[in-house]
């Protein structure tokens, strides 16, 4: 690690990887911070990535961090504590000073948030220990590996019910859990019954496991269903911790009036509202794949060298002018 960086980039996953990769590949100084923890480390494999379909998350992370560093990136292991803005050698420009958990200080131009998302779960014992497994919640990433078996859904949210339809797609044995009936509509119950999907109305109690495998569900009753994977929807909160003193926060998603999850503001490249710092990935994009992740990430640290290359050319006409005003007098 040296001390000063055109680029610090928050995150060592897909987003962040890739957005050191464009920026490594446009000469530029680059400095990983990579905290270890991806969202999908759990998961067995990376799905709906062309050319890595079922490599694992943390294989797929070894390769990226192999690329970047052919092209002079640097990586560190470790968190961010605080973020300030710093004095700018240019009065227009722009500079980031970063502290990590390890105490080494640096300081950047520019910044890319990449830092992702946390899953928060439903208060369900036994359900956190199945997460990425016998737990699952996308049935794009997970539904190919539990076809045909018995799935159970939890429905939590006024969505569930069109994830129920979409599990069923993939499977004829699915069950519903409505935590609260009102969640599932007349509607939502006249779909399930053409469906042929079975209902049951109230919490759940339990998951239960049978070592490290799903086997099923207790109900408040004492009910149990055999089940061999459960689908439940998380609130994915963004990881801004560290980034509070240059004004990055997460704000809620809405889909409709209900709030699904917390992600920081960008635009169609990236930018975050404050100057010089962007973001990609799960911290901007909940709901976004691996895939898209990573091509968010691309698009910000072009975006990010674009920038640079504008901010680095007014800095150079502006000496020229400061030059020529000085070769008159």
């Amino acid at each position: 690690m040296r001390d000063t960086y055109d680029v610090i980039v928050i995150g060592g996953g897909a987003a962040g990887l890739a957005a050191a990769l464009i920026l490594g590949r446009s000469r530029r100084s680059v400095l990983v911070v990579d905290a270890g923890d991806p969202r999908n480390a759990p998961a067995a494999g990376v799905h709906n990535y062309l050319g890595q379909e079922g490599t694992p998350p943390l294989e797929l992370a070894r390769i990226g961090r192999e690329e970047v560093a052919r092209y002079g990136v640097d990586i560190t292991a470790g968190r961010l504590v605080a973020a300030s803005p710093a004095p700018a050698s240019d009065a227009d420009e722009v500079a980031f000073t970063a502290i990590l958990d390890s105490g080494a200080q640096v300081t950047a131009r520019r910044v890319v948030v990449a830092s992702g998302a946390a899953d928060v779960l439903p208060d369900v014992p036994g359900l956190a220990e199945q997460w990425g497994r016998g737990v699952v919640h996308c049935p794009f990433c997970h539904g190919w590996e539990i076809r045909d078996r018995r799935i159970g859904v939890l429905v939590t949210t006024p969505f569930g019910a069109h994830q129920a339809l979409l599990w069923r797609a993939l499977s004829e044995h699915v069950t519903v859990f409505a935590a609260d009936p009102a969640l599932v509509d007349d509607t939502a119950r006249a779909g399930f019954d053409a469906s042929g999907i079975t209902v049951h109305d109230g919490p759940v109690a339990r998951v239960l496991s049978d070592g490290d495998v799903l086997t099923g569900v207790e109900l408040a009753d004492g009910t149990t269903v055999e089940l061999d994977a459960l689908a439940a929807a998380s609130s994915a909160e963004a990881r801004v911790d560290g980034l509070e003193g240059l004004g990055i926060v997460a704000e809620d998603v809405l889909m409709g009036d209900v709030r699904i999850a917390g992600a920081v503001t960008v635009d169609g490249m990236g930018k975050t509202s404050v100057r010089g710092v962007y973001a990609a990935g799960n911290v901007a994009s909940p709901m976004a794949t691996v895939i898209g992740s990573a091509a968010a990430g691309t698009q910000a640290g072009a975006a990010v060298h674009g920038d640079l290359v504008q901010a680095d050319l007014a800095a150079a006409l502006a000496g020229v002018t400061r030059r020529a005003g000085q070769s008159t007098r």
